[in-house]
């Protein structure tokens, strides 16, 4: 693991895998005891800069070719205010999760559209957790516990799917699945008009 990590980070920013690569669906080795401080410190950082270069809101060791359950995640939110409240799309600080878990806490969901950077060009309505408790170890090696609402708990679930294998496509309303040129017409801060326009 230590030589494909190191192969990885040879590149400034390493391309993203897409769908049809088998790492994205094999679930990912726990990272407890395989990498060594220095080399975990490179790999979270290169992580970083791809996701930002993509750019997203959150990316998966197995998105750039590296079986580890280890994601990163951040958001800044968005500035329109409809959207934001719709969503509950609240600003997520930079977060490492290795070796994460969750747990839906109460029944809520919520249904919006998702892209991934591993499926380009398309995006689909995914019904997610509205709040989800995640345990998870950070860089320094504490095992933490955190409860994520709303859009940030989507990213959290978003991306431990990865770490199993799983694709958002897995989740999807599949008659909701519109390309990105299209989508620009369901874009609204809910996903009404796309159940009554695509019919799902």
């Amino acid at each position: 693991m230590t030589e494909l990590v190191g192969s990885v980070l040879a590149h400034e920013l390493p391309p993203i895998v897409v769908a049809g690569h088998p790492v994205l669906r094999h679930p990912a080795e726990e990272v407890q005891g395989r990498l060594d401080d220095e080399l975990l410190g490179r790999l979270i950082a290169t992580m970083r800069r791809v996701m930002h270069a993509a750019p997203g809101v959150g990316l998966a060791a197995p998105q750039i070719g590296i079986p580890l359950r280890i994601a990163v995640l951040e958001d800044r939110g968005v500035p329109d205010e409809a959207v934001a409240t719709a969503r509950s799309r609240t600003p997520l600080p930079f977060t490492v999760m290795i070796d994460p878990r969750y747990t839906a806490v109460g029944d809520a969901m919520d249904s919006f559209y998702e892209g991934c950077l591993s499926v380009p060009g398309y995006q689909a309505v995914v019904d997610r957790h509205h709040a989800v408790e995640a345990t998870y170890t950070r860089p320094d090696g504490t095992r933490t516990t955190e409860v994520f609402e709303g859009w940030p708990a989507r990213i959290v679930q978003h991306e431990t799917d990865h770490l199993d294998g799983r694709l958002y496509l897995d989740r999807a309303h599949v008659r909701s699945l519109s390309s990105d040129r299209e989508h620009a017409r369901w874009a609204q801060p809910t996903v009404e008009d796309a159940r009554r326009g695509l019919r799902f």
